[in-house]
């Protein structure tokens, strides 16, 4: 059965880079896969994407040697479940803010003694290139659990909530985070006070020995990331890459002004 590698790395202390999968594009998760980053997460969050194109965008991830991951559409039992049972090597859960929710979302991933996931599906071995016998086994000991901090009270409560066993990394959503520290009248956070907020997750996370990751918008903010300590960093999306080779084109060549089409 393969082993996940990114566990592996994230425990060692290393980083590991990936992207965003949002178009519900097989095609383009193909050519991902085989281009160098070290995982691809497939977002059922926020994106078009159904269950049977995120089965196979994760397959034909699989197929390349790379590590798919899926964020799955909210912290819930059976969004988890359908996920890892298609294949899935793990999830990033949006919106953990309490200690019960991180509970509930590692128990969900985790077969019994240690969890709640119901024993089920096919691919999932295919996908490991296992057979169920040995997937059934081993299974715990290779899902990766990515929960994400991305409101201030969780940042508050970091400790409490990220603390529990079985997490592999907590992963920040700087848009939905910056958004939940406006002020009254819908400001948003000063620079120097969001920069804060990200400097206290990641102390927290060194202190209870999670990795910390974030979602990172340039190769330069990604090499800053690394250097501070962050381990999980996402750097845009397919559709990203997408928008911003067009506009770079569109610019260069003068035929027009590109507009900014993407926020990640």
């Amino acid at each position: 059965m393969r082993t996940n590698p990114i566990k592996q790395l994230l425990k060692s202390g290393k980083p590991t880079v990936g992207t965003w999968l949002s178009l519900g594009s097989v095609t383009a998760a193909r050519f991902l896969a085989r281009s160098g980053f070290d995982w691809l997460t497939v977002d059922v969050e926020h994106s078009l994407v159904n269950v049977e194109t995120t089965t196979h965008m994760i397959a034909s991830i699989a197929d390349a040697g790379s590590v798919p991951l899926a964020r799955v559409p909210s912290n819930r039992h059976d969004h988890i479940k359908r996920v890892l049972d298609n294949g899935g090597f793990g999830v990033v859960v949006p919106m953990v803010n309490t200690r019960q929710e991180a509970q509930d979302a590692v128990s969900a991933c985790l077969y019994p003694p240690f969890g709640t996931r119901s024993v089920g599906g096919s691919v999932h071995a295919l996908n490991f290139a296992a057979n169920p016998v040995d997937y059934y086994a081993r299974a715990n000991d290779e899902i990766l659990i990515v929960l994400q901090c991305e409101h201030i009270q969780a940042v508050r409560n970091f400790e409490e909530v990220y603390s529990v066993p079985g997490v592999d990394a907590v992963f920040v959503g700087p848009n939905d985070l910056a958004a939940s520290m406006r002020s009254a009248d819908g400001k948003p956070p000063h620079p120097d006070v969001f920069k804060q907020a990200l400097a206290d997750i990641l102390a927290a996370a060194k202190r209870i020995g999670v990795p910390a990751g974030i979602h990172t918008f340039s190769i330069e903010e990604a090499k800053s990331r690394i250097a501070d300590g962050w381990q999980f960093i996402a750097v845009n999306s397919e559709l990203k890459f997408l928008t911003d080779g067009a506009k770079q084109v569109v610019d260069g060549l003068g035929l027009g002004k590109g507009g900014d089409l993407a926020k990640y």
